[in-house]
């Protein structure tokens, strides 16, 4: 059963993904009469990224001219399908997944909000963000500079490769198969390894402060090697102390609960959105 009449789902992939590990859970929200959607994020579109062959990468290349696509062409690609769902009359949730939760934030600007809307007499809106072993990152901060060192110093995490043109080039992903899909069989870890792209190294400060505006929840991933239990606590515990209490779901899945736990992710969206309403 739909918690929300007219709910639609708009799905932040993170760095280095297309949108086809996503399509599983699109399936089952749809399956379950809610509308889904997982736009391809422009930092981690192969085709933006001046690589030359997708199918055989070179990320060696100087960056395109003009420079590689940052958050803010993120940012417009997603508000390109909210805006016509909220116009609509949609009631929209925004889910972030990995530094996808940047991207939902940023999204959700008041403009687009279910509260802002119907002040002005508008059907629809965003109702909230679920981040999905997410990065919380404070408005001010843009992922890089979150996780780096204050000191400027620059330091490659270990899941990651930084190629030739160093902070100002692309990085990929190592051991994807431990990192980001543990707790999927080993063929089916190698497949969605191998579809893996690439990213710049992103640095758009956040500048909407959907936190204190918006009902949020986190689901924890409780075995995820990427960004450790611990940390996904730390982060929405440091976004707690500015703007209140976060909705908190757990599972044991890995970074990559969609694949691996769908029907899961499913439940979880619907009862937040249950929770929002009463």
């Amino acid at each position: 059963m739909t918690p929300l009449p007219n709910l639609a789902v708009v799905i932040c992939h993170g760095s280095y993904h297309t949108t086809d590990p996503f399509l599983p859970l699109i399936k089952k929200l749809k399956a379950n009469g809610v509308d889904a959607y997982c736009p391809q994020l422009p930092t981690a579109d192969l085709a933006k990224l001046n690589v030359s062959d997708a199918n055989h990468p070179d990320f060696n290349r100087v960056p395109p001219a003009g420079g590689y696509p940052q958050c803010e062409e993120d940012t417009a690609v997603v508000l390109n399908v909210l805006g016509p769902l909220v116009d609509e009359g949609k009631s929209v949730l925004m889910v972030g997944h990995s530094s996808g939760g940047w991207v939902a934030t940023e999204a959700a600007r008041p403009e687009f909000q279910e509260k802002s809307r119907k002040e002005r007499g508008l059907a629809g809106g965003v109702v909230g963000i679920l981040y999905i072993g997410a990065f919380v990152i404070p408005v001010g901060e843009s992922v890089h500079s979150f996780f780096q060192p204050k000191d400027g110093t620059f330091v490659t995490p270990p899941l990651m490769t930084i190629h030739k043109h160093g902070g100002a080039g692309l990085g990929t992903l190592v051991d994807a198969e431990k990192f980001i899909f543990n707790n999927l069989e080993d063929a089916e870890a190698q497949k969605w390894a191998a579809a893996l792209t690439a990213s710049p190294v992103l640095t758009t400060k956040l500048a909407n402060n959907a936190y204190a505006r918006l009902p949020c929840a986190y689901l924890v991933l409780e075995g995820d090697q990427t960004l450790p239990r611990e940390y996904q606590e730390g982060t929405v515990a440091l976004q707690t102390q500015r703007t209140g209490e976060f909705k908190i779901y757990r599972c044991s899945a890995g970074h990559s609960p969609h694949l691996n736990w769908t029907q899961g992710v499913v439940e979880t969206i619907e009862d937040f959105v249950k929770e929002i309403r009463h």
